[in-house]
Formats: structure tokens, C-alpha cells, sequence
């Protein structure tokens, strides 16, 4: 949702990439990223055929993934910004391939004559806004000294991609640099390299509607903060709510198989017994006792949905004072 020019990014190139493989392998060359055939015979067009669909579904299918997790500058920057920056590092990953290949052959002694093609200068160029804007969040630790973080699968595509080829280094370099480019204050490349805006709404008539999504019903709607601490505290929560509800699930799961209730005499007696042995000589009066707490009936439809009898969520609501967090807690734990 909100982002179509992800969506035809993840369908169109993917789907020319396939078709390329399975069935028309005799018109795979015109896709080849070849700097011979550019520089030799002035072959321009292949600057816009050799980067823009990859010949190996390896590299399609981690470019894939790169851009789907990425979806989420086009939301917060819209489809035109976000397009402009890919447009911007897109020419300017251009220019540095050609100038880190000259640069390898002249220090190194490394001819290179072709590339890995694909979308790939852009999709390595978003890694700069994906490090310098999105928050990380620890989710975990393995062997209590490596940290995984909501970014860490993110980098190991980047990875996967980056090994991938044998001179695919250059895309990856190239398209950091453009990325750092781009984003630099100091250049001002994202006043000159930008999308127009007859050519935004042209698109927006035209395509948009072809790869529009309609918005989830089934989802929260959850803002976004206008400060990196906001994010990063918005983004907790969702990952505990995330967590939250994979305890429910297991916890239905066992209580189906178990088909019982929640013993909560055994677990938690002060929770209908009210009195211990201080109490049961000296039992309050009526006008002593306090009120039962009103129970909210769109908590006890929510707790229901988490698995929870009816009985269970209203009790756990009156012990916790209407506080659905602290009597979800309870319920999972008990």
C-alpha cells in the first residue's frame, strides 16, 4: 500500500528476467551489461537495457527482496522524491561504473569488459538512507554477544548480493557512492537529477493506477514519528505487540490440545478469592466491600480474539483495573 512504483520495481524487471531465462534466452544479449560494446561502438542503449533487468535469478531474487524491504522511503517520501533519488543514483552509478573500471584497469591491471546486469547501482544506493534514517531496534542476541537487529536481515542480502558475482563489487561500490551523492547537502545533486513534476503526474494518471494496492483493513494504522527516538520507540512496541501475539497463539494452541481452562485457583488465588487467613475471621461488610470494576465489553472482545475465554478476560480485566495491557500480560504468563 502506498508504494506502486515498488510494486511494478518487484513485478515488472522480475518478470522480464524470468521470461528472458525460461523462454527467450536468444534475446538475452541485448540485456547484457557489456562496457565493450559502450565504449567500442558507442552501444548507449545498453546503459538503459544492460541496467535495468538481471539475467541471473539470483541476483533478481535478492534485488527483489532489497526493494520490497526498501518500500519504505516511497511511503515516507512519496513516489515522486522516491523516485527522483533512484532516477538521480540510476545516472550516476553510471558514471562511477564507468570510472571504477577505468580506475581497475589502470592501477590494477584488471580488464573488465561487462558487468552483472540489473537494477542493482540503485538498490545499493538505498543502503545509504536505509543506514543514515532508519532506526535500529535489538531484537535479540545469539551466543549473548552478536546483537540482531530489525536491519540485520537487510544486510545479509546486501551480502548475498555482494557475493553474487565476480565484478559486481563495482555496482555495489558505485552505488554507494551515488547514494552518498545524492543524499549530500553539500552537492545539491537531488535539485538537478530530479523527477519533473508533468512527468510525476503523467505517471501518476497513467501507471499508478495499474500498480495502486488498496489499504489493509486487517492492519492498525500506526503513525510515524517525526524524531528517530519516536521511531525507534514506535518500532518496539511493535515488535512486543509482534512478540505478544505469537505467545497468544502458542498459548491457544496448547490450551486446545489440552482442552482445559486456566486453573486460576492454582496459579493466581487472589484473584477471585479476595481473603486469606487474616480474613476469614473478620469478613468486611457490605457497605466495606468496593464496587466490582466496570469492565470495558471492546477490551473483553479483544482479549477474546487473542484466544481467551470470556470468563478468563473478564476477570483478568477486573484484577488488572481495566488495564488491557497488564491483564493481556497476565494472561499470557498464567
Amino acid at each position: 500500500d502506498k508504494a506502486p512504483l515498488s510494486k511494478s520495481l518487484l513485478l515488472v524487471p522480475s518478470a522480464i528476467s524470468i521470461l528472458l531465462t525460461l523462454l527467450f534466452q536468444h534475446y538475452q544479449r541485448f540485456f547484457a551489461y557489456n562496457l565493450q560494446a559502450i565504449k567500442e561502438d558507442f552501444q548507449i542503449w545498453r546503459l538503459v537495457c544492460g541496467r535495468a533487468v538481471c539475467l541471473d535469478l539470483k541476483d533478481t531474487f535478492c534485488s527483489s527482496l532489497l526493494i520490497y524491504n526498501f518500500r519504505i522511503f516511497e511511503r515516507r517520501y512519496g513516489s515522486r522524491k522516491f523516485s527522483s533519488f533512484l532516477l538521480g543514483a540510476w545516472m550516476l552509478s553510471a558514471l562511477f561504473d564507468l570510472l571504477l573500471v577505468e580506475a581497475a584497469q589502470y592501477i590494477f591491471g584488471i580488464t573488465i569488459n561487462s558487468l552483472p546486469s540489473g537494477f542493482l547501482g540503485p538498490v545499493f544506493a538505498l543502503f545509504v538512507p536505509f543506514y543514515c534514517s532508519i532506526p535500529r531496534v535489538q531484537v535479540t542476541q545469539v551466543l549473548g554477544h552478536f546483537s540482531i537487529t530489525n536491519k540485520t536481515l537487510v544486510y545479509i542480502l546486501g551480502l548475498q548480493l555482494l557475493t553474487s558475482g565476480s565484478y559486481i563489487w563495482i555496482l555495489a561500490l558505485s552505488g554507494l557512492i551515488s547514494g552518498i551523492c545524492y543524499n549530500s547537502s553539500i552537492l545539491k545533486v537531488h535539485r538537478i537529477l530530479c523527477v519533473p513534476s508533468w512527468v510525476a503526474k503523467l505517471f501518476s494518471w497513467t501507471l499508478e493506477p495499474i500498480f495502486l494496492s488498496a489499504e489493509p483493513t486487517n492492519e492498525i494504522r500506526v503513525g510515524m514519528g517525526a524524531t528517530v527516538d519516536i521511531q525507534r520507540q514506535q518500532r518496539m512496541e511493535l515488535l512486543d505487540r509482534q512478540i505478544m501475539m505469537s505467545q497468544v497463539a502458542q498459548m491457544r494452541r496448547q490450551r486446545q490440545q489440552q482442552g482445559g481452562m486456566i486453573n486460576w485457583n492454582r496459579l493466581f488465588p487472589p484473584l477471585r478469592h479476595r481473603h486469606n487467613a487474616n480474613y476469614q475471621d473478620h469478613r468486611p461488610s457490605d457497605q466495606d466491600t468496593p464496587p466490582p470494576t466496570e469492565v470495558s465489553e471492546e477490551q473483553v472482545a479483544r482479549l477474546m480474539e487473542m484466544g481467551f475465554s470470556r470468563g478468563d478476560a473478564l476477570e483478568a480485566l477486573r484484577a488488572s483495573n481495566n488495564d488491557l495491557n497488564v491483564a493481556t500480560n497476565f494472561l499470557l504468563q498464567h
